[in-house]
């Protein structure tokens, strides 16, 4: 429950068809076992209490009598149990059959959630012996000393928890046009359960699949999915227990088919608010919806879901590629209209030998060569100073000669120390003003060719530089158009490595595999021995960890404790806690002490989910203050003390 995560289970007991004192007995077990697991959240199958295959006797009862005896132990099990459990039965009321979905906690039940939408079509014949639920809510006598609403516009709310709020659909309900888990969520709902009974044919689990994906990413929820197992498979169908958890469009949890297999998650429902609040299209309305307050104990939630370390690089190698491609396009689309619009057909490129330069360059290369325009308009420009390594010189003049586009050479060191001495500064004072006179310099050059030339500065600092604010001001902060302005650090150098390996030219290949070996610096002080003496993330930090705070900071809304919790199960054994505090505490302070450098970036293409654009997603006053994240770090400072 801390931090907003909620351990769910998505349960299949091994039922006897209309057997409901032996199924409760082993639903009550499978509760069990999700208490040791500590789970809040437990969801059986639909009409698991009786067989989902019971045919006519529905109809009968002995049947229904037994089913609601059962119904009443299985909820006193949950009596001092932390957590919320839903189970499915048949409940007559008013001369109608219903197909319901039981609320049980607290050792009562908590209320009745009817199916909305009854097949009767292909082998289900559900419509012979229930009738669709009612939307508001009627009072069910279960005993004379127990009444509990029943309706499908239920909410169940967590007393310690105000984001938990639960709603139910069963089955059928998620395969109609209009689910009513659309109608929950915009309730509130952030949690949806769904006790289903779905048997099997060939390829109905993927398409089951996507429904469930697709639905949790469509409402910005988590969704837990029961369905029946082997018990049910009788006559003519086979039920396989395909048991899933998603939240947001993600799969955290998948049963293997026909083993009857639990399956257990953690849903982020702090997460999923954060995202819903950021939606202004999110629009809700609690209309006739009657909301169930339960008890839950606030507890810490062990974590076993996967928390990516890399959340702005794909995992797995055939997405990365697909996504490194399409990157690569919208970059170069992006800087392929603006020369259209300008009617520019020169750019000019500040060419490092770095990660950096290296993409912006390969980008304006394909820019070039979609709008047919030769690639000698490309000038590509090496500009030597105090800090140039023969090694990134070499690949930087490598590189512009490999491409085929214009070279130029402009040695700064000469027009730097000019510069020094008219504002009476030491060379050897290697301070802020030695490393960005040299900045700005090269800059200053970049800007007159432009003009020369009548052509267009590309830019080639990365978004991971202007969240830290690791650019000199007006100066290679200053560009006419920024490529790489939203691709994260840890990114540029897979899509650097996505080119190498699809370029189809060894010495190309050659080249930019040796820029992806240098460390990631801005050479602007002196080398030792010829090799790089400034290494970036030796200053400020390592890019995998900033990276990994920026997404989570941006994209959820997160704050520092709950970032530093998730960094900490992320980088476990690459990391210890306290380097990660240390970190997090450079780039809270650096993200906010840098957005002056932000609120006046140049354009540059939006690429992924997060982005710095101060017209675009991070509407941020340049004067905030970084107070309130900076105490919460200083609180988890002296935790560890």
């Amino acid at each position: 429950m801390k931090d907003g995560f909620i351990k769910v289970a998505a349960v299949t007991p091994k039922v006897r068809v209309a057997d409901p004192a032996g199924n409760k007995q082993a639903i009550i077990e499978k509760i069990e076992e999700a208490e040791q697991k500590r789970a809040a959240a437990v969801v059986f199958p639909e009409l698991c209490i009786t067989g989902y295959t019971c045919g006519d006797l529905f109809l009968m009862e002995p049947l229904l009598a037994q089913a609601k005896t059962a119904l009443l132990d299985i909820a006193a099990e949950t009596n001092g149990k932390n957590m919320i459990v839903f189970v499915g039965l048949p409940v007559a009321w008013n001369g109608r059959l219903y197909n319901v979905a039981a609320a049980l906690g607290n050792g009562t039940v908590l209320g009745l959630v009817p199916k909305t939408c009854i097949p009767n079509y292909n082998e289900f014949y559900e419509g012979r012996y229930f009738t669709p639920g009612m939307e508001e809510a009627v009072e069910v006598e279960l005993t004379e000393e127990l009444k509990v609403p029943m309706g499908s516009r239920l909410l169940f709310c967590a007393d310690s928890m105000p984001e938990l709020k639960i709603a139910a659909e069963i089955c059928e309900d998620l395969w109609t046009p209009a689910p009513p888990s659309i109608s929950h969520a915009l309730a509130g709902a952030s949690l949806i359960v769904n006790l289903s009974a779905s048997d099997e044919m060939t390829g109905k689990d993927l398409y089951r699949k996507k429904l469930i994906e697709g639905q949790s990413a469509r409402l910005i929820c988590g969704y837990v999915y029961a369905s029946a197992g082997e018990g049910e498979s009788t006559q003519d169908v086979v039920y396989s227990g395909h048991n899933m958890i998603a939240e947001n469009g993600n799969l955290l949890a998948e049963a293997k088919r026909f083993l009857n297999q639990s399956v257990y998650g953690e849903i982020d429902i702090q997460r999923l608010e954060g995202q819903r609040r950021r939606m202004s299209t999110f629009v809700g309305h609690t209309e006739g919806y009657r909301e169930i307050t339960f008890h839950l104990k606030k507890e810490k939630t062990e974590l076993t879901r996967f928390t990516d370390p890399l959340p702005f690089v794909p995992g797995q190698a055939k997405e990365r590629e697909k996504r490194c491609e399409e990157i690569l396009l919208i970059q170069s689309m992006g800087l392929k209209k603006r020369l259209e619009h300008t009617g520019a057909v020169h750019a000019v490129i500040g060419i490092s030998g770095g990660l950096d330069s290296t993409l912006a360059l390969l980008v304006t290369v394909r820019a070039f060569d979609l709008l047919g325009l030769e690639r000698k308009g490309i000038h590509a420009v090496t500009m030597p100073g105090f800090g140039t390594t023969d090694r990134t010189y070499d690949n930087a003049v490598n590189l512009i000669r490999c491409l085929g586009t214009d070279f130029r050479e402009v040695d700064i060191k000469e027009a730097v120390r000019v510069h020094f001495r008219d504002i009476a500064h030491e060379e050897h004072q290697h301070d802020v003003t030695y490393e960005n006179g040299q900045a700005r310099e090269r800059t200053q050059i970049l800007m007159d060719i432009a003009n020369k030339e009548n052509g267009m500065v590309i830019g080639t600092g990365d978004m991971s530089e202007l969240a830290l604010g690791w650019a000199t001001y007006n100066g290679d902060h200053m560009s006419m158009y920024g490529v790489n302005a939203s691709v994260p650090k840890t990114l540029v150098r897979h899509l650097v490595q996505y080119y190498a390996d699809t370029c189809g030219e060894p010495e190309l290949e050659k080249i930019l595999l040796d820029v992806l070996d240098t460390p990631v610096s801005p050479e602007l002080l002196p080398p030792k021995d010829g090799q790089i003496s400034q290494r970036t993330e030796d200053i400020v930090g390592p890019y995998e960890l900033h990276d990994f705070f920026l997404y989570h900071m941006l994209r959820s809304g997160f704050g520092p404790g709950k970032i530093y919790r998730l960094a900490e199960y992320a980088f476990e054994g690459a990391y210890s806690g306290e380097t990660i505090l240390k970190w997090l505490k450079v780039f809270v302070r650096r993200f906010f002490s840098q957005q002056f450098k932000r609120s006046c970036l140049p354009d540059g293409p939006k690429v992924g989910t997060v982005a710095v654009s101060p017209r675009g997603d991070l509407r941020m006053p340049s004067d905030a203050s970084s107070a309130l994240w900076l105490r919460e770090i200083e609180c988890l400072e002296q935790e560890m003390s």
